[in-house]
């Protein structure tokens, strides 16, 4: 039997990363996250706009001390959302990036978000998860039910159609753990 997957976090570092995130963010399989045609400085500005912004952080997950996923989140009352629902205390919205592999590893893409879930739920203030996928992203849609996000309903962002869905503590417990 294979043991669990397990990942770390650090902080994303606008400059350093910039190159790495660059192929993942432009890559084809990443076309949801609408970065297709940017180009390294695109992607240098964009990150170092969220390292100085305090309502949104980019983190890298790491496997093995080696970049393995992007992650996201932000304050909804600030960015993202704004408008769009009536924020609670608590909520925490976020995105997460597996980059295109050559070799797939079956479940490998829940192990993320499962663990982005848990590395938010960490912190005690966490009371919800937000997230507003593309409407047409079926996948992402079937893993976030399966960390145990309930969809409330489609919204019109300026740049996409979104599925507008919850995940409360309770229900990523049940849904990871059973």
């Amino acid at each position: 039997m294979t043991s669990p997957l397990t990942f770390t976090f650090r902080p994303l570092d606008p400059l350093t990363d910039a190159e790495l995130l660059h192929t993942w963010v432009t890559h084809p399989k990443a076309a949801y996250w609408m970065m297709q045609d940017a180009k390294l400085q695109d992607v240098e500005r964009a990150y170092m706009e969220i390292a100085a912004d305090e309502h949104h952080h980019a983190l890298l997950g790491l496997r093995d001390g080696e970049p393995a996923f992007l992650m996201e989140y932000y304050d909804p009352a600030h960015r993202e959302l704004v408008g769009l629902y009536d924020p609670q205390p608590g909520d925490v919205g976020m995105h997460f990036l597996v980059p295109a592999t050559h070799r797939p590893v079956h479940g490998y893409t829940k192990a993320v978000i499962t663990a982005v879930m848990a590395h938010l739920f960490e912190d005690p203030r966490t009371a919800r998860v937000v997230v507003e996928p593309d409407i047409a992203n079926k996948a992402v849609h079937a893993l976030n039910e399966a960390v145990g996000f309930v969809p409330e309903r489609e919204i019109q962002k300026p740049e996409k159609k979104a599925l507008l869905s919850f995940c409360i503590r309770d229900h990523f417990e049940k849904a990871v753990h059973g």
